[in-house]
Formats: C-alpha cells, structure tokens, sequence
C-alpha cells in the first residue's frame, strides 16, 4: 500500500497525484511521497514554466540536452509531417527508410574521424550498452575470446543499463544495484585540481593518470583488455576537464596494447564544448563514437553508435558466420526522432550554431569565474564552450569537500529554483550548467543572477548554523 501523502500536497493536484504513483529516476522515492515533484508544465526558448506558470531559466538543458530549447517550431513541423508520412518501421532484417538512411549519411560525413557505419538505438544508455556488444563481438570475430575486459574511469558516466552502468564509475550507480558486473575495470579520473599531488605540473599528472592506465592493462593481461571507455568531459561526474596532453597519452597506451578507444560524446557532441565534437576539443581519435542528447535536440529520444571500418568489418565476418547480428531495438531508427534529428543537424549549419557557442560560450565562461572563483564555499570553476561548474569546498586548503550530510547541493538547488534558475548537482558538491546552446549573452547573465541569489542564502544558511 502506498504511504499517505504529507497534508501539504494539495489533494488531488498535480503534485499529490505524481507521489502517488509515479516512480522518479534519482530521486529520494521516500521523502518524494511528502514533498512531491516540481510539475513542467510548458517551454519556450531557454524558459520552463511550472504550473502556477512560474519561469525557470533551465541552466542544463534539461539533462544537458535541449540544445535548441523548449519551443523549436521546425523540430515539431519535422515530427508531424513524418508522422503523417511513416508513423513507424523497423530496421530489422535490412529493412530501412529514408530517415535512417539520410541521417546515417550526415552523421558520416560530420564525424570527427573516419567512420564506416551508424548504429541506432534510443538513449545514451543503449547506445553506451550497444558498443559494449560490439567490443565483444568484435573480438570473438577476431579469435580472441579473452580480450573481453572494458576500462572506464572513476567519475565516468556512461549511462544505467547494467553493462552501462558497470562501465560509469559513481558509486550512486553502483550501490545496491550489485553493478559493476565481471569484466568492468576503472582507472583514475583526470581531475587534477583533487588529484594532483604536491608540486605535479598537469603534465606530469596527464603522465601519472596515463602510467596508471598502462599498469592495470598489464596487472589484467593486455591479452584480456578490450576497450577504453572515456567522456572527452566528464559531465555527471562533475564537468571535468582533463589536463592537456591527457588524452595524447592515454592514445599511446591503447595503441600499445590494441585497446580500443570509445568516445562518449552524449553529452559533449553538437557543439556543446565549442567543437562539433568533444572528440576535436580534446584531441581524440575514436575507434567507436556513441552520440545522443542534442542529436535530436532531444525533442525525441534518439542515440548512434558509429564504428570504424575496422571495427564494422569484424562485425560483418562474425554476423556472416552466425548468419546474422543478433542485436537491435523495436525503435532503432524510427523514422519519426530520425526525421527530428536530421532537422536538428540541419539548424545547427543553417543557424551556425558554432559561432553562437563560440561567441556566447567565453562570455559564459568568464562570468562564473568572475562571480564564483573568489567565493568563500568555491575551491574551483571548470569549464570550456557552453559547459562548466563549480565544486564546492569546506576548506580550500585541503580542498575538502562539505559533508554530504549537510545536503548542501540539494539545498541550494531550491534556493536556485526560488530564483528562477533550474540547476543541476555533482557528485563532488557544487553545481553544473549547461545551458541550451541558443542562451544569449542577456541570459547567461540573469542565470547567474539567479544562481548567485540561491547561493548567497546557502551561504547565509550555513554562516547562521
């Protein structure tokens, strides 16, 4: 039976109704039965209104998605007419349709490095899922049964089916879940502001994270590891950015090894770092690249998985061999979040979205280290393009993190959202933004106007303790 709800929800509203039966992803499922949801109730521009018609300024985009907003007329018009045309079909047994095979062609042709083909799922979590299947049946086309293990790295998100949340690496994911599963390693997470030791140029840290890497290979068995798993920026871990020269390094490991390289580019693909690709910004050459979030702005659900030549070419031998490739999704490439996506690529050129991101994006950049890097509870503001955050700290000396039992971050996200800002928390303690890409410069500063607001009455809060 369902525990009464708190007197406070309003019988029979919007929010009573939700605590009663509505089971929310990263949400405390008990308090959420006495404090019930916030209810979205319509979007326009970089602006959600609740239902009391209350505005947000939403600073991530929902989940660091809606890249062109809430209220992109052309995405909707490209829904409709695709769904009066081909509500539906699949792509099972080489069946296709115009959609899926248009957007194939332009993922092709706007990938950072050369790519062969384009698998379509429906989530960064499948998509994520998906390449970990291809890694294993790749090498068993090849012969090598034992070179099955992944490596992601702690702070890593790559999304929350088991496999895929084997390979992230925060705890939240991990715990109670019975995750990771066999085979799923992780190394160190590139942050040097926490893990840089006395004295360690970034350098030298970028060559520290690469040696660990290389020393796990070998403790496994370079025979027995399969592929890299990496966010070119950590996003749920905290918007982490790695030192230069990091992923240069991390290459030369793989290379060594013949370790395949997968790039997560759910959160940083479609300009968000101020390149088409996360991959350019950081200078990483993929094996296997997995896109989704702003692929179709998403208005509906759609993810890809592009492969290399090499890796579709084991792909190929094996499917021959079994007579097929015994993997895919009712919804891979429907036609309808297909057509959306091809509109959403189409307004990136024609709007030139990444001359947008480049202009407002420094702009964003150099007002959260303007208002927050001097702030008595901020020990660091991170952050390229249209992506950042700031971790707070108890002492910044020691760098140490605020105890979790003060539910600082959840605290000043309400403050936030008693400001008319939606933000969203890290895991380290502090808050991320990335905001749709079409935010003006006007924006960004009522944003964090906002932000500063909530943040000041946490910082009373606390002083009044």
């Amino acid at each position: 039976m369902t525990p009464p709800l708190d007197s406070a929800l309003r019988p029979n509203s919007p929010e009573a109704r939700d605590a009663a039966h509505v089971l929310h992803p990263y949400t405390d499922l008990k308090s959420h039965l006495s404090n019930g949801p916030l209810v979205i109730d319509r979007g326009e521009g970089v602006r959600v209104f609740d239902e009391s018609g209350k505005a947000y300024i939403d600073s991530v985009a929902g989940l660091w998605c809606a890249s062109l907003g809430f209220s992109n007329e052309r995405l909707v018009q490209a829904a409709a007419a695709q769904m009066r045309k081909l509500p539906f079909y699949h792509s099972f047994t080489a069946k296709s349709h115009v959609p899926m095979i248009d957007l194939a062609e332009m993922l092709i042709a706007r990938a950072p490095v050369p790519m062969s083909k384009v698998f379509f799922a429906n989530s960064g979590s499948e998509a994520n899922d998906t390449a970990i299947k291809m890694v294993w049946y790749f090498n068993n086309s090849l012969g090598r049964p034992e070179k099955k293990k992944l490596i992601g790295r702690v702070k890593g998100y790559h999304g929350i089916t088991l496999a895929a949340a084997s390979l992230t690496g925060l705890a939240v994911n991990h715990r109670s879940f019975d995750a990771p599963l066999d085979r799923f390693l992780h190394t160190m997470a590139p942050h040097f502001y926490q893990a840089g030791l006395p004295g360690e140029t970034e350098d030298e840290f970028a060559t520290r994270c690469a040696d660990e890497l290389e020393k796990l290979i070998l403790a496994e068995g370079p025979e027995t590891v399969a592929a890299f798993w990496a966010e070119p920026i950590m996003g749920a871990g905290g918007v982490i950015l790695p030192p230069k020269g990091y992923f240069p390094k991390i290459k030369a490991v793989l290379k060594k090894y013949d370790v395949l390289m997968v790039v997560d580019e759910v959160i940083c693909g479609f300009w968000r770092t101020g390149n088409y690709w996360g991959t350019q910004t950081l200078d990483i050459e993929p094996d296997i690249l997995v896109c989704a979030k702003a692929l179709s702005s998403s208005y509906l659900p759609i993810s890809a998985v592009m492969v290399n030549e090499r890796v579709f070419q084991g792909l190929a031998e094996e499917s021959h061999v079994i007579g097929t490739f015994g993997h895919g999704y009712t919804y891979s490439g429907h036609p309808v979040p297909a057509a959306v996506a091809i509109e959403t690529l189409k307004i990136y050129d024609e709007t030139d979205i990444g001359g947008h991101v480049r202009t407002v994006g420094p702009y964003l950049q150099s007002e959260i280290r303007r208002r927050f890097e001097g702030h008595e509870l901020i020990g660091e503001v991170r952050g390229t393009g249209m992506i950042g955050a700031f971790e707070m700290v108890s002492d910044k000396t020691t760098k140490a993190n605020f105890d979790p039992g003060l539910k600082l971050v959840p605290r000043l996200m309400k403050a936030c959202e008693s400001h008319g800002v939606i933000v969203r928390g890290v895991p380290v303690g502090g808050l991320a933004f990335s905001p749709p890409l079409i935010i003006t410069k006007d924006e960004v500063t009522l944003m964090l106007d906002g932000i500063e607001k909530g943040l000041a009455d946490v910082t009373m809060e606390l002083r009044h303790a």
